[in-house]
């Protein structure tokens, strides 16, 4: 067990990010300037108001979107709700299609559908989480009217083909959702290249603050979206409540620092970041009580998802390692931190066709640019340490 003065390893990046100091420092600004309520018209809401703006027009830079497109939200559930239910009021019951691995925000807005008459299909996945593309043709066929996959799955990493299942869709007149909050802490993808009708995600998984996501949208896809309660007229009218120009920039300042990080190639974020988890990955793979899940390369760049066993070959509970983990000093999850709270069989690894026994044996490691390569050697022997007392007590 670690002492107080022991290195403490952060390796829980998908729950959330610690806030990246030039996000920081640019919220204490807006703080200062921008205070007020962005709708007041006096001197000290319009400051409030120019801040927010600011704010959108430096997203909508960083991904490539117009400043139109971007909607504040508290977070991506709340962009996710908007878009499918909000989507889904304007028009009559249909088929929703998402896949079998999506995050519990999706899932819990698809279930909201089915009491209003929509019927949901499950889009299978194989034993890596990707969907099945065969299914393809039959899922956009009617009564479908609306698609929404996970971009980068959270619990497992894997990716999804979410281009070709875009453009399918578009073909279709078919609108299509992701949620890409796994996604975008990674890097900033150009808006107007995806094949994407509407697009979700939250500050914080960044770096950002915590209570803010947004929801990118297209703007003919905008006409047709109902608000989810009713209220003043923020956000074009889509999402009643005061915004907060505080969060707004925080959330600004996470997205240009990917996106220089992206722009320099530099180590902080994309290829960078995959070398560590595969330095990572090699070093906990000589102990055979640990294989990877997910697919082994279309998968979030920061993320590993193993299944754990025992020296007798059985599998070990995910939830009581993570509690080993932080014993040892290492912070880690044992599936989406929306779920993690439960000792259950986790719905995405019984999708993929894992045998029951290990459903519960998942354990997931996200890194970020605060983890020291020359760190990784202490960390491995640190989780063998806790799978070790693990299997002893």
């Amino acid at each position: 067990m670690t002492g107080p003065e022991d290195p403490y390893f952060y390796l829980d990046a998908c729950a959330t990010a610690p806030l990246r100091e030039s996000v920081i420092s640019c919220m204490v600004r807006a703080q200062q300037d921008g205070w007020g309520n962005p709708s007041s018209l006096h001197r000290i809401g319009c400051d409030a108001a120019e801040s927010l703006e600011r704010a959108r027009l430096s997203i909508s830079a960083s991904l490539g979107a117009e400043r139109s497109d971007i909607l504040f939200s508290s977070g991506a559930t709340e962009s996710a709700h908007l878009a499918l239910i909000g989507l889904a009021k304007t028009q009559s019951p249909g088929r929703l299609v998402i896949s079998a691995v999506e995050h519990p925000a999706v899932a819990a807005a698809a279930h909201q559908l089915v009491a209003c008459g929509w019927t949901v299909e499950r889009w299978p996945v194989d034993a890596y989480g990707q969907i099945q593309m065969q299914h393809l043709d039959r899922l956009l066929q009617p009564p479908t009217k609306i698609v929404s996959l996970i971009w980068g799955q959270s619990e497992v990493g894997t990716l999804q083909p979410i281009q070709a299942v875009g453009e399918a869709c578009r073909s279709k007149h078919i609108p299509f959702h992701t949620d890409a909050t796994q996604v975008l802490s990674q890097g900033c993808p150009n808006w107007s290249e995806l094949q994407v009708d509407l697009l979700t995600a939250s500050a914080h998984k960044c770096g950002g603050p915590r209570g803010i996501g947004l929801l990118l949208i297209r703007q003919e896809i905008a006409e047709r979206i109902q608000p989810l309660f009713a209220g003043g007229q923020q956000e074009n009218g889509l999402r009643a409540g005061t915004e907060c120009p505080v969060l707004a920039q925080g959330m600004a300042a996470a997205f240009r620092e990917i996106a220089s990080c992206q722009a320099h190639q530099v180590e902080a974020s994309g290829s960078g970041i995959a070398r560590l988890r595969d330095a990572l990955l090699a070093l906990l793979c000589q102990n055979d009580a640990i294989r990877l899940s997910g697919h082994p390369r279309e998968r979030l760049p920061h993320h590993l998802s193993v299944l754990i066993s025992d020296r007798h070959g059985q599998p070990m509970s995910g939830r009581a390692l993570v509690r080993a983990l932080d014993r040892e000093g290492i912070a880690a999850s044992s599936g989406s931190a929306c779920s993690s709270g439960r000792d259950s069989d986790s719905p995405v690894l019984a999708a993929m066709g894992v045998d029951p026994a290990w459903q519960r044996s998942g354990l997931r490691l996200s890194l970020g640019n605060w983890i020291d390569p020359a760190t990784l050697p202490n960390i491995n022997n640190r989780i063998q340490i806790a799978i070790d007392r693990l299997e002893h007590n």
